[in-house]
């Protein structure tokens, strides 16, 4: 089978379902609000870089202390995604629907009325346990439901909706903030996940065949520990006030990672992990998994720290913010149907090198932000990272879930899902943390020079760890078939 990406444009996720003809009426209405659900969902996983400042004021928070509105969206899902591999064989298409948007709008719902930093990271938490079942299930529903030779273009189609949609999160929080209050962040965006829950529950059919399935609750808690202690452990790196406070988490996490991957090796002999690791054996999609990790990094850490410098350090206000944000969003999606048509010709290796290339050079360049820089520099900036993280996104998600063989699909799924979000929460993380560290070390030099000095020290750990992507590009191939990936024990 051959997984390629074929021409495609950009518009709303109805209008890309609708010219697949190869689909029929009722599964290009599944599919076309499954997408409508994630856009509006992963929206959200970056609408709060904007409001940070708002935040920090009006709740009375550190900025190391609000990343975690954003970290905690994406480690809650790092940790959720994998027991989605359960949820899928054992739940009908239109329970997990449900069960998905009833959670996000129960958030969104909460959080428009939190009194305070608590509730609304609790808030944060429920949308991403929604969100967590939504991304695979549109994942594995494709799968299911899209001929094998057209899912390049709707991989494609994909990837423009996980791409552009946290890409413009900042623009329209700016937009939202210049007149209102960062509620209305919330209260606007709540509506629309009603109308989704209920016309969704009511026009969706089931679309997969459910079965008996085991549930590791070992496995479950495992993963919690595992990758909330790596997080948890990397956000206090620039603020605690002992070692231990760093160390001990990350040692916990690392341990229970380990023991994690132990049992799931051990439970995958008799069909029973919680997440088949067999889709390593992929070398394909082994290489995907780690540009996937060093591109999520940079991007979350990005969006979460260019807000910050062009406030603390340019003056410049939420809207102003928003709009410099916005041509790098509309880049991704507009050099879509490019990459696809690249892509068909040439497959994924030369376009992964570039995208790279790009990423990590932009991310050197700016290391070279300080107080005085340009506004325009910025821009080019973030506009120049848009046009690498295009490059890339497109070529992996085809390449990485085409190399596997169809009982792989549900796992390679909330694989690519777990790692995206982990590594958006350790770049959240890492990039906030570098930042305020040396913030508070240069705290005597004046507010602008001192966020500046984090600002540089943040990208310059992004540039280096943006230098490990680039040898991964040229591993990763077009599968012209499925059956590399082996299910023996």
């Amino acid at each position: 089978m051959t997984e390629t990406i074929s021409t495609s444009t950009t518009g709303s996720p109805t209008d890309l379902i609708e010219r697949d003809t190869s689909l029929d009426r009722r599964n290009r209405l599944v599919i076309g609000v499954l997408l409508i659900s994630v856009f509006v969902m992963i929206l959200n996983e970056t609408i709060m870089g904007v409001a940070l400042p708002q935040l920090m004021k009006d709740l009375d928070i550190s900025a190391s202390t609000g990343q975690w509105l954003t970290a905690a969206f994406l480690l809650t899902m790092a940790v959720v995604i994998p027991i989605t591999g359960f949820l899928l064989q054992r739940f009908s298409t239109r329970s997990l629907f449900i069960a998905a948007m009833g959670l996000f709008s129960l958030g969104t719902l909460v959080a428009a009325l939190s009194p305070g930093f608590t509730l609304l990271l609790a808030a944060r938490v429920i949308q991403a346990s929604g969100t967590a079942i939504m991304f695979p299930l549109l994942m594995t529903t494709v799968m299911t439901l899209v001929p094998p030779a057209n899912r390049g273009r709707m991989m494609g189609n994909i990837s423009i909706v996980i791409s552009v949609a946290p890409a413009i999160g900042p623009t329209i929080s700016g937009l939202i903030l210049t007149a209102f209050s960062w509620r209305f962040m919330f209260i606007f965006v709540l509506p629309i996940a009603l109308v989704a829950l209920f016309v969704g529950g009511a026009l969706i059919k089931n679309v997969t065949e459910t079965h008996k399935a085991t549930f590791d609750i070992l496995s479950v808690v495992l993963s919690a520990f595992g990758f909330g202690g790596l997080v948890y452990g990397l956000s206090n790196a620039g603020t605690a006030g002992s070692p231990l406070e760093v160390w001990t988490p990350l040692a916990i996490g690392v341990l229970a990672l380990a023991i994690f991957v132990l049992r799931q090796l051990v439970l995958q002999r008799t069909n029973r992990a919680l997440l088949d690791l067999r889709t390593f054996r992929v070398p394909t999609f082994t290489f995907s998994i780690a540009m996937f990790a060093i591109s999520m990094m940079a991007m979350f850490g990005t969006i979460v720290l260019l807000p910050l410098y062009m406030v603390h350090v340019l003056h410049l206000q939420e809207l102003q913010v928003g709009l410099l944000l916005l041509p790098g969003g509309l880049v991704m999606g507009l050099l879509a149907p490019f990459v696809g048509r690249i892509y068909d010709r040439v497959g994924p290796r030369g376009l992964l090198i570039a995208g790279a290339s790009i990423v990590s050079g932009d991310l050197w360049a700016m290391t070279l932000l300080n107080a005085q820089s340009s506004f325009w520099m910025v821009l080019a900036a973030h506009v120049t990272l848009s046009i690498g993280l295009a490059l890339i996104f497109t070529p992996l998600f085809t390449a990485s879930l085409g190399s596997l063989r169809p009982e792989l699909y549900s796992y390679g799924s909330a694989m690519v899902g777990t790692i995206q979000q982990l590594a958006g929460a350790a770049g959240t993380a890492l990039f906030v943390t570098v930042m305020s560290s040396v913030q508070i070390a240069q705290a005597s030099t004046g507010d602008a020079n001192s966020y500046a000095a984090g600002v540089h020290s943040a990208f310059l750990y992004g540039a280096v760890i943006s230098l490990f992507a680039i040898p991964c590009a040229f591993f990763i191939r077009k599968i012209a078939t499925t059956g590399d990936a082996p299910l023996g024990h």
